[in-house]
C-alpha cells in the first residue's frame, strides 16, 4: 500500500502543474442533494414552512432572553414546531414527490399539534388529576407516541424506532420475560398516559435539552455558517498547515477541528471541510481511501470537542446536574488527545509515503485570512468566556449570536448578515434542529419504559453478572453495546440510552459517574467511524470518491485513539483535568506519548521505517499505561527515547 501510494504521490507531483483537480468549494456544496430525505418545496407550501421555521427560532430566541417557560409548556411548544415541520417537510417514503406535501401529512401534522395543544391548554387539570387518566389522556397518548415513532422513522431511518418498539412491547409484556427481565407489565392505558403526560417519557430530559439548549446552538452554527465562518476556518487551517509535511492532511485535521467547535454533527463536518480538504490532499499524493478516513475520523471528534460538542453533552449535563461548562472542561484533554493521534497519523503516513511539501498558488496567506476573518473568533471567544464565567449555555450562546451578527459587518459584504440572511439562518437552524428533536422525543420513551419497569437496575445486575465484577471486562462489554447501538441510532439516543442502562453498572464497579457518562458517550460518537454502518465515512467516501467499505476501515485505523482515550480517562482521572496538578501534567505527558506510539505503530514510520521489534513496542505501549503508574509512565518514555535514538542513529548511518 505504501508503495502504491508513493507512486501515486510521484506522478501527482509531476501532474501538479499541468492537471490539477478541481477544488469543491464549500459555497457549492448543495445542502439539498446532500439531505435527500427531505422535501424540495416551492411556492406557498415553502412559505408556510419558512414561517414555522422563523417562528419555531423567534420563539427559542424570546425564551433565551427572557427565560424558559416551565417545563412541560416550553417542551410541548418545541415539539410542536419542530413536530410540524418534521412532517411537513420529511415524506413518509423515499418514492413520494419531493415538491409537494402529501394530504396525509397535513393531518398527521394537525394531529401532533391537537397533542401538544391538550397539553399547553389543560396542564393544570393534567396535573390535579396525575395518576387518574381519562379517556382523552389514553387515546391521545396513544396518539402521540405513534407520531413521535413515526417522525423518528422518517427522519432517521428504523433503527431507533425499532428500538423504541421494542422497549413499548417490554413494557406492555413484563410477565413473559424471563429472569431479571421479568416485571408485571402495563396496559396501555397506564403506559400512554405516563409517556405522554410526564417528564419521565417523550416530554423528558432529552426533548428538555432539546428545546432549551440544543435548538440554540444549532441556530447559533446556522448563523456561523451564514457568516462564512467554514471557508474561515478552512482557510485559516490551510493558512497554518498548508506548507509543512502532510500539509493537506493536517490541514484537513485542524480544519474539522475548528468546525467541531462549533458544530455537532459529525456528517456536516465531513461535508464541510471534506469538500475543500479532500481534493487538496488527493492532489498532493494521499490516497482516496485515506483522504477520506481522515476528514470523517476527524469530523466525527467535532462530537467532543469543546466549547460546542454534541447533543449528547448537553444531555450529560442535566443527567449529572452539573453545569454544561465542566463538561466542556473535562472534554477538551480527551478531545485534544484524539485530534492530536490523527493529526500524527498523517504525519507518519506522509513521512512513510515521502510525501513532498505540497504549494498552491492561490494558497490562503495566514496574515489575510486572519484580517478577513478575525471577527468570527469574538463569538466563539465569547461563548467560552461566558461559560466558564458561570453563565447558562442558553444566555452564552445568545449573546454569542447577538454579537455575530454585530461583528460580521466587520468582514466581506457577501456574508454580512443583512435581514435576508438572518431570515435564512433563522430558517436553516430551525429546519437543521429537526433530526435532533425527533431523536430526543423518540429516546424519551424508551426512557420511559426504562423508568417505569425497573430494568435499568436489572440491566445494571445483568452487566455486573456477565463481567463477574471485573471492571475491564465491564468496560468492553460496554463499549461493544455503545458501538453496536450507535451504529443504527443516533449519537444522542444512543447516549440516552447506554447512559441510562450501563453508566449505573460501572459506577457500582467504583468507575466515577462522570466518567462513566463519557466512556459511553464517546464510543457512541466513534460508530460513525466503525463499519458497517459508519455515515460520517460514507459521507467523506462520496466527496473522496472512494471505496466506502475500504475508506471505512482506514478511518477505523485512524480513529484508534479514540478507543483507548476512554480507558486511560476511566483509570486516570487526571485527564479529565480532576485532582492536583502536577498529576494532571504527568497524565497528560503520558497521554501524549501513548497516542504518539500508537499513532506511530500504526503507520509503520517514525523517523524513519520502524522494524518489526520497534512497531510491536509501539502498539503495545499505550495499552501499558491506561493504568496510572510510574513505573509504567517511565518505561513507556524511555521505549519511545530509546527508539528515537535508534532511529536517529540509523539516519545518520545511512546518509553516512
Amino acid at each position: 500500500m505504501a508503495d502504491d501510494e508513493r507512486t501515486n504521490n510521484t506522478q501527482a507531483s509531476a501532474n501538479q502543474e499541468q492537471s490539477r483537480e478541481p477544488v469543491v468549494d464549500v459555497e457549492d456544496i448543495d445542502v439539498k442533494k446532500i439531505e435527500t430525505k427531505r422535501r424540495d418545496l416551492h411556492g406557498w407550501q415553502w412559505w408556510i414552512v419558512a414561517g414555522i421555521a422563523i417562528s419555531a427560532s423567534a420563539f427559542h430566541l424570546y425564551t433565551a432572553l427572557y427565560g424558559l417557560l416551565p417545563a412541560m409548556y416550553q417542551r410541548s411548544i418545541h415539539w410542536m414546531l419542530m413536530g410540524v415541520l418534521l412532517y411537513l417537510l420529511y415524506p413518509i417514503s423515499g418514492k413520494r414527490p419531493k415538491d409537494k406535501i402529501d394530504i396525509w401529512d397535513w393531518g398527521f401534522a394537525i394531529l401532533l399539534v391537537i397533542g401538544c395543544l391538550n397539553i399547553l391548554l389543560n396542564w393544570n387539570a393534567i396535573s390535579d388529576r396525575e395518576g387518574m387518566p381519562t379517556a382523552s389522556d389514553i387515546y391521545l397518548g396513544i396518539m402521540m407516541i405513534i407520531l413521535v415513532i413515526e417522525g423518528a422513522r422518517r427522519s432517521m431511518g428504523w433503527p431507533l424506532p425499532i428500538v423504541s418498539i421494542v422497549a413499548l412491547l417490554y413494557a406492555l409484556f413484563g410477565p413473559y420475560f424471563p429472569g431479571l427481565l421479568a416485571h408485571g407489565g402495563f396496559p396501555f392505558k397506564e403506559l400512554a398516559p405516563f409517556e405522554y403526560l410526564r417528564t419521565d417519557g417523550i416530554f423528558g430530559v432529552p426533548l428538555g435539552v432539546s428545546a432549551s439548549f440544543i435548538f440554540l446552538f444549532v441556530l447559533f452554527g446556522a448563523f456561523l455558517s451564514s457568516s462564512g465562518a467554514g471557508k474561515f476556518f478552512i482557510d485559516l487551517a490551510i493558512a497554518l498547515t498548508g506548507q509543512s509535511q502532510g500539509g493537506p492532511g493536517k490541514a484537513a485535521v485542524l480544519a474539522s477541528g475548528l468546525m467541531g467547535t462549533v458544530s455537532g454533527s459529525s456528517v456536516a463536518n465531513a461535508v464541510t471541510t471534506g469538500a475543500f480538504t479532500i481534493p487538496l490532499m488527493k492532489e498532493s499524493g494521499y490516497k482516496s481511501e485515506f483522504a477520506g478516513a481522515v476528514v470523517a475520523a476527524a469530523s466525527t471528534g467535532g462530537q467532543v470537542m469543546p466549547p460546542v460538542m454534541g447533543a449528547a453533552a448537553f444531555i450529560m449535563a442535566q443527567f449529572l446536574g452539573v453545569s454544561y461548562w465542566e463538561i466542556v472542561v473535562a472534554a477538551a484533554v480527551p478531545a485534544t488527545l484524539y485530534f492530536a493521534s490523527i493529526w500524527f497519523m498523517v504525519h507518519y503516513r506522509s513521512g512513510k509515503i515521502r510525501l513532498k511539501e505540497f504549494s498552491i498558488e492561490d494558497m490562503p496567506k495566514l496574515k489575510t485570512v486572519l484580517r478577513e476573518g478575525w471577527h468570527l473568533l469574538l463569538p466563539i471567544i465569547t461563548l467560552v468566556i461566558f461559560l466558564a464565567l458561570g453563565y447558562s449555555p442558553v444566555k452564552a450562546v445568545f449573546w454569542s449570536l447577538a454579537l455575530l451578527v454585530v461583528v460580521s459587518w466587520v468582514g466581506k459584504k457577501e456574508y454580512r448578515m443583512t435581514p435576508r440572511r438572518i431570515l435564512d439562518a433563522l430558517i436553516n437552524g430551525a429546519i437543521g434542529a429537526i433530526e435532533v428533536a425527533a431523536a430526543c422525543a423518540c429516546s424519551g420513551i424508551i426512557i420511559g419504559v426504562i423508568g417505569i419497569t425497573g430494568v435499568g437496575l436489572a440491566f445494571s445486575s445483568f452487566v455486573l453478572s456477565l463481567s463477574h465484577g471485573i471492571l475491564p471486562l465491564a468496560l468492553i462489554l460496554t463499549m461493544i453495546g455503545s458501538i453496536i447501538l450507535g451504529m443504527g441510532v443516533p449519537t444522542t439516543a444512543q447516549y440516552v440510552i447506554t447512559s441510562t442502562l450501563a453508566a449505573p453498572a460501572l459506577a457500582q464497579l467504583g468507575v466515577p459517574l462522570f466518567s462513566a457518562h463519557l466512556f459511553c458517550l464517546y464510543f457512541g460518537v466513534l460508530a460513525d467511524v466503525t463499519p458497517p454502518v459508519a455515515l460520517a465515512t460514507y459521507a467523506a467516501s462520496g466527496i473522496a470518491k472512494s471505496n466506502p467499505m475500504k475508506t471505512g476501515f482506514v478511518a477505523l485505523a485512524t480513529a484508534a485513539a479514540g478507543f483507548l482515550v476512554p480507558y486511560m480517562f476511566v483509570y486516570n482521572p487526571y485527564l479529565l483535568l480532576k485532582g492536583e496538578i502536577f498529576h494532571i501534567i504527568l497524565g497528560c505527558v503520558t497521554a501524549i506519548v501513548a497516542v504518539v506510539a500508537l499513532s506511530a505503530g500504526i503507520q509503520g514510520y517514525f523517523l524513519s521505517k520502524l522494524n518489526i521489534i520497534e512497531r510491536l513496542a509501539f502498539m503495545i505501549l499505550p495499552f501499558g499505561i491506561i493504568y496510572p503508574s510510574l513505573l509504567a509512565n517511565f518505561l513507556a518514555v524511555m521505549i519511545v527515547i530509546a527508539v528515537f535514538l535508534l532511529q536517529k542513529v540509523r539516519l545518520r548511518q545511512y546518509v553516512l
